[in-house]
């Protein structure tokens, strides 16, 4: 009997176990274009147009294959606009009894698949290098998850920087080599960027159409949608900007939104690229002597410790996980989050960098939108709800642990030890976005004093009990009660203005 074999928009990958599984001389391939997968949140439109579009040049890839692929374009008359609808409509077309899927990254999904009137056999993603068996084998017992740890196992078990049994160079971690302030450079290579062709010109007229109220701006579109183009851009990265990636990987520039990063990141989540060959790329530079290790080092843990690590968090915590909020945080996610005016020129610049390129660095999300955030007690699953939307990178496997654990400390510390809170200073260090601001990042009170600055206070106080304790907080909650009591209570009062401003909608 035919089977079915589901293929989703972040599955675009050759080598999929489902593929793997499956019969190209019996069973049919079902790729859909469906309304709910692009309207559960409010998709960036350029996410939506990668999407689409790779997934139209995966299917001619496929049929080129010789796989039968029966394939929703998002205009068919006969789309139901629903992964399980379309599955259903296929099985009754074809006369298939059952259906084969990789397992989806998102519980939504998952759920879904499960909940199905036919039988949907689930194979593993072993795209990941981390198993979920592997994931739960390491955190048994485990009072904390630490992302070094893990990474450190990782690094043992598929050998990247390894000299037998100890790591490359001598050491784990060569973060103190990193995270320098960037200067600008006219003659920073620039990442590649690619002409649409008549698929991708297509899709961008369709997303125009069925989703124009989504925050973003759909042109110029420069993504690449296929694997010859993910190749191509991994290319680029290991030739031109690696070198530079260590140095420059917390760096900010109002006029430099990439700087040297990589921007490989959709294509490893949409299964163009995988993990382990991005990996194994920039370690033959470092061994070719075409990159230090501190820049190979930092971008290989980016992918084998975080990526992964991530991952197996949200899925070793269930569906709930994405609810969690430990420390109550109930505002809602100001209009600026949206292209609202703000006088702040870091949430600005990131803002406006996320409408036009749906695309920010991990500090720009970490220390700007996610800093303010925390610290003005968003809800994190407002702010969750935000990167889904707008990061063209942006799935929940990876986004929720990275925004309700890491950026929110909303699981009460299950991913990370201390909250991402910072004052001003620190994004003042590490970029030029203060020197533009009407705010002054040195003012720690009064009219112009930084909001960062009032802000970190007000939330460390509101915290204190749960804080205070912590090794790692303990310092600040001294320095804090050395202050002029006069300090203190100007401190807290202009920080009250200035949430009660935020929640009037006034432009702050």
């Amino acid at each position: 009997m035919t089977r079915l074999v589901l293929i989703l928009g972040d599955q675009l990958t050759p080598g999929l176990s489902a593929l793997r599984a499956a019969d190209p001389g019996r069973d049919v391939v079902v790729m859909a274009e469906v309304k709910a997968e692009g309207s559960y949140v409010p998709h960036h439109p350029q996410k939506i147009a990668l999407i689409l579009s790779a997934m139209r040049h995966f299917a001619a890839d496929l049929r080129a294959a010789g796989w039968q692929v029966a394939y929703t374009k998002l205009d068919d008359p006969d789309n139901s606009h629903a992964i399980p609808g379309e599955l259903l409509r296929r099985a009754a077309e074809y006369g298939a009894g059952d259906i084969l899927a990789t397992r989806p990254g998102e519980w939504r999904l998952i759920t879904a698949l499960e909940e199905m009137p036919l039988p949907v056999s689930q194979c593993p993603d072993d795209r990941f290098l981390c198993s979920d068996a592997a994931f739960a084998a390491w955190a048994e017992g485990r009072k904390q998850f630490r992302m070094e740890w893990f990474y450190r196992e990782m690094r043992r078990k598929t050998g990247l920087l390894m000299q037998g049994d100890q790591p490359t160079g001598g050491q784990w971690n060569f973060d103190p080599d990193n995270r320098k302030p960037a200067r600008p450079d006219l003659f920073r290579p620039r990442p590649p960027r690619f002409a649409p062709d008549a698929i991708t010109a297509g899709v961008l007229d369709l997303v125009e159409q069925h989703f124009p109220t989504h925050f973003g701006r759909l042109r110029p579109f420069g993504w690449g949608v296929t694997r010859a183009d993910a190749l191509m851009a991994l290319d680029w990265f290991i030739g031109q900007a690696l070198p530079r990636f260590g140095d420059e990987q917390d760096a900010m520039l109002a006029a430099d939104p990439t700087l040297s990063h990589s921007l490989l990141s959709p294509y490893l989540n949409i299964g163009l690229l995988t993990p382990l060959e991005v990996c194994r790329a920039a370690e033959a530079a470092h061994a070719a002597g075409k990159a230090p290790l501190n820049a190979v080092e930092g971008f290989i843990r980016q992918i084998l410790g975080w990526r992964e690590f991530v991952r197996g968090i949200y899925l070793r915590h269930g569906p709930g996980y994405a609810g969690q909020n430990v420390l109550q945080a109930d505002r809602a996610l100001p209009p600026l989050y949206w292209g609202a005016k703000t006088d702040m020129a870091c949430l600005s610049h990131a803002v406006g960098q996320t409408r036009d390129l749906a695309y920010a660095h991990h500090i720009q999300r970490l220390m700007v939108t996610g800093n303010f955030a925390l610290l003005a007690g968003i809800s994190p699953q407002a702010l969750h709800e935000w990167y889904l939307s707008v990061y063209i990178d942006a799935f929940e496997w990876v986004e929720a642990a990275n925004t309700i654990g890491m950026s929110q400390f909303a699981d009460g510390g299950v991913l990370g030890s201390k909250p991402y809170a910072a004052s001003g200073a620190y994004i003042d260090r590490m970029s030029d976005y203060c020197a533009g601001c009407r705010y002054t990042v040195a003012q720690k009170t009064g009219d112009g004093a930084c909001p960062f600055n009032l802000l970190y206070w007000h939330f460390l106080l509101r915290h204190r009990a749960r804080f205070a304790a912590n090794p790692r907080m303990a310092q600040m909650y001294r320095t804090w009660d050395k202050m002029d009591p006069a300090r203190k209570a100007t401190t807290l009062s202009e920080a009250e203005a200035f949430l009660q401003r935020l929640e009037a909608g006034e432009t702050v």
